[in-house]
């Protein structure tokens, strides 16, 4: 079996032992629970009590017809029936009458199965919701405390997956699955026990063919789903095909690839149809076979009954009784098949929900000191290797930042920047080294307390789908004035362009900012950090896609409000605006230089180089200044 095991050949023990993880949900909501599984009982009470009535009616009518010859009084195990029809018989009132009793008598079992099974609705139904809400809230909740590194090397559509259609289908066996189990269990039970009273060699004619129809319709199912999930991937292709397509139709239509675009789409649209095809053949055999199965169980028990009723041993009732039986017990059965195929794919999700549950972050959050962060920094030996690439970012690397300290870090592409900045928020933790916080580790702070005293603006702004006044205020815990948010606009050369949008602060981005231009979403980003009031500040090559202009009015800016503050700012070009205490070059993992801005121009090295290109080239940009 080239070492796989068949879907169908699962041991439901297996499946268990995934979903037992699942206990302290069904603990936690077991009222709920309970009440639903003695609603089933209740409901499939009165609906087997209904085919027992219906035949006492059968035979009172037959006693109305010519040639009838009385016998002994018709009797029933069960107290309720047997009190209701001998009640109904007491009542001085015609034939007529009494059919007429029991109607109203159905009508009743009808309704009072109707009104539990609603119960049992609103009792299993809403507790597998109430679990659901749970496991999406803890899944996303483990979602936030994991590290960096996980995000990096984990597909956005599989941790999508995760909260919602893994979740969903473990909500089908916790509600939907369980309830028609239960249903089942209750429906048979009681079933089989009236049938056995009435005469258990009839019983054994309706219930021999039930086991081969289940487990018919579960290796259908089996078949079924496969198919399902076959289909379901390739619509996700085609989806994903069209939607790469639509989004880069510019791309498309200036490299002249319609053709091949529309070749490819043809492809995949063609695997999905051919899947489709297969599913909805599968699909289709299935209702007629399940109506083959029922009606030769249906022939069996009228013939088996039939020979019965001539020798004497059964009354015509009876039989009736008995194929109600069979008709009530076809879709409970039927959907053993249903609920097997539910249990295995939840079993299958639960796994995926608990290998996640199980990741433990790389980052420990075991730091408890609640420290007032001034703004001293210090790297001590640090050595860090990206753990997803084996690249070494930074080399016995040291640094000290005192309170107060502007300090700017330049450095070509890889050299290690933005690593600095990465380890000083915690995103990692030095491979080995170790970095201080006005001289307490890093590694002993409470992490979130730590990070909300300090405002990081990255290479890569992200914006939410939100008003510009929710973005800047994004990072504090409570609503701020609308005075403070313009002003920390204003420090983002934000405010007079935010003022000309027809809807001003209450103005939506869009989707990661997408009606914003690229500066827009710098400054915004910029805005985003300084309304905390930060003890300390990290500019990581930030205002890369601004103009001249508007940098300069930032830097002018930032020159007054970081008077106070420590700043670390990380950039691949000199701004010349703004004067730092102390300039760092990197290159390769190290510092190569370091000094004021006159001490590193007269020393002639990395950043009088980078000085003299970074003229050079605004020069050749403003002829007029040549």
């Amino acid at each position: 079996m080239n070492g796989k095991v068949r879907p169908g050949l699962i041991v439901p023990l297996l499946f268990m032992r995934q979903l037992a993880a699942l206990k302290p949900c069904f603990w936690k909501y077991r009222r709920r629970l309970l009440l639903g599984i003695l609603f089933i009982f209740i409901s499939n009470y009165f609906a087997v009590l209904a085919p027992l009535l219906t035949g006492f009616i059968i035979d009172l009518v037959k006693q109305q017809l010519p040639g009838y010859v009385p016998g002994a009084a018709k009797t029933y195990s069960d107290p309720l029936l047997q009190l209701v029809t001998s009640r109904i018989l007491q009542f001085d009132v015609s034939f007529t009458g009494i059919v007429a009793l029991c109607g109203v008598v159905l009508l009743l079992l009808a309704l009072l199965r109707g009104a539990f099974m609603f119960l049992m609705r609103q009792t299993i139904i809403v507790m597998s919701r109430h679990i659901e809400f749970d496991q999406k809230n803890e899944v996303f909740r483990h979602y936030l405390q994991l590290d960096t590194q996980f995000f990096k090397t984990h597909e956005t559509g599989d941790l999508m997956n995760r909260v919602a259609e893994d979740v969903s289908r473990v909500r089908m066996y916790t509600g939907p699955a369980i309830m028609y189990l239960i249903n089942l269990t209750a429906l048979i039970l009681l079933s089989v026990f009236y049938m056995v009273k009435k005469n258990a060699e009839l019983s054994l004619y309706v219930l021999a063919p039930l086991p081969v129809l289940a487990i018919t319709i579960y290796f259908v199912n089996i078949v079924i789903n496969r198919k399902s999930e076959t289909v379901q991937a390739l619509l996700s292709d085609l989806t994903t095909n069209a939607q790469q397509s639509y989004a880069g139709i510019r791309v498309i239509k200036s490299f002249v690839q319609e053709h091949n675009m529309l070749s490819f789409f043809r492809s995949n649209s063609e695997a999905y149809r051919r899947a489709a095809t297969g599913l909805y053949k599968t699909e289709a055999m299935y209702f007629p076979a399940m109506a083959l199965v029922i009606g030769v169980s249906t022939l069996l028990v009228i013939y088996s009954g039939g020979m019965l009723y001539m020798k004497g041993d059964m009354q015509f009732g009876d039989m009736a009784a008995f194929i109600m039986y069979l008709t009530m017990l076809t879709f409970p059965v039927s959907a053993i098949g249903w609920v097997a195929s539910t249990i295995q794919r939840a079993a299958a999700s639960q796994r995926r929900i608990n290998e996640f549950l199980n990741t433990v972050p790389a980052i420990s959050l075991n730091g408890t000191r609640r420290h007032q962060v001034e703004g001293a920094v210090s790297f001590r030996g640090v050595t860090f290797t990206y753990p997803h690439t084996g690249i070494t970012a930074l080399r016995d690397f040291n640094l000290e930042i005192r309170k107060g300290e502007r300090v700017a870090i330049l450095g070509k592409t890889g050299s290690g920047k933005t690593s600095i900045a990465q380890l000083l928020l915690r995103f990692y933790d030095p491979t080995s080294g170790e970095i201080l916080v006005d001289g307490i580790p890093l590694r002993e702070l409470d992490l979130p307390h730590y990070r909300r005293q300090i405002s990081y603006v990255p290479q890569d702004v992200f914006l939410f789908s939100d008003t510009i006044t929710g973005n800047i205020a994004f990072g504090s815990e409570t609503a701020l004035p609308q005075e403070q948010v313009e002003t920390a606009a204003r420090r983002a050369a934000l405010h007079t362009e935010v003022t000309r949008f027809s809807a001003g602060y209450n103005t939506v981005v869009g989707e990661r900012g997408v009606t914003l231009s690229g500066g827009q979403k710098q400054r915004l980003s910029i805005a985003r950090a300084i309304v905390k009031e930060p003890a300390l500040l990290i500019l990581d090559d930030c205002l890369n896609a601004v103009d001249v202009k508007t940098e300069a009015t930032i830097l002018a800016e930032l020159q007054s409000y970081l008077q106070s503050r420590t700043a670390l700012v990380i950039t691949h070009r000199i701004f010349s605006l703004l004067s730092f205490d102390r300039i760092l070059v990197m290159d390769d993992g190290c510092i190569a230089e370091s000094g004021t801005h006159e001490e590193l121009l007269r020393n002639g090295g990395l950043y009088a180089a980078m000085h003299r290109r970074q003229l050079e080239k605004e020069q050749q940009n403003n002829p007029l200044t040549s």
